[in-house]
């Protein structure tokens, strides 16, 4: 029981706390709209199931002692986020055409959670530092997933709505595009700070 409560907390810090995947789901409601921005929160979240994936297997190490590898998959997350903090930045206000602009896809994502260096950090976390199941290493790993599954779309779901609610608040367009910049910002810190340290 001891063990569970331990994965919950740190699952809950891990997977909860502002980065780059929840970050950009509260920019993409506060820019796009909630219902319009779901098709996104799934790509992220069947992402992050391929990252528990690989977590589990213990793929992740093995990946990175390939010379180069860290450098393209740094390379790659940079150039993404740095795309989609652009993205986020120069949405204009909801009320300005909200049917024309494009939304946020399932494609961005999954290609989101698969260049996530947070997630990768923090599924090796939770798989490799706890055990619910000693001696059934299989069903110890399925139980981690979906409790993870469970608690990420919870979050991801917290994360968009909130989003969401800052635009209702704010549907100036002055401080609709204030608080798209900050989004940006901040998620550009995230993926540095997850970099960093």
């Amino acid at each position: 029981m001891d063990a569970l409560f331990g994965f919950l907390l740190a699952g809950l810090a891990l997977v909860g706390s502002p980065g780059p995947a929840t970050l950009s789901l509260a920019a993409a409601g506060a820019a796009f709209g909630a219902r319009r921005s779901l098709g996104y929160m799934a790509g992220i979240v069947t992402g992050m199931i391929g990252v528990m994936a690989t977590a589990a297997a213990g793929v992740i190490g093995v990946l990175l002692a390939i010379p180069g590898a860290k450098s393209v998959v740094i390379a790659a997350s940079i150039a993404y986020f740095a795309w989609l903090a652009f993205r986020i930045a120069t949405a204009p206000p909801l009320a300005e055409g909200a049917g024309t602009r494009r939304r946020p896809s399932f494609a961005g994502g999954l290609f989101l959670a698969l260049v996530n260096p947070k997630g990768y950090a923090a599924m090796a976390a939770l798989f490799s530092g706890f055990v619910l199941l000693r001696e059934r290493l299989a069903l110890d790993a399925a139980l981690k997933a979906l409790i993870l599954l469970a608690m990420m779309i919870a979050i991801d779901v917290a994360w968009l709505y909130a989003g969401a609610a800052l635009t209702r608040l704010f549907r100036d367009p002055r401080a609709n595009r204030a608080i798209n910049g900050a989004f940006a910002v901040l998620l550009v810190a995230s993926v540095a700070a997850t970099l960093l340290f």
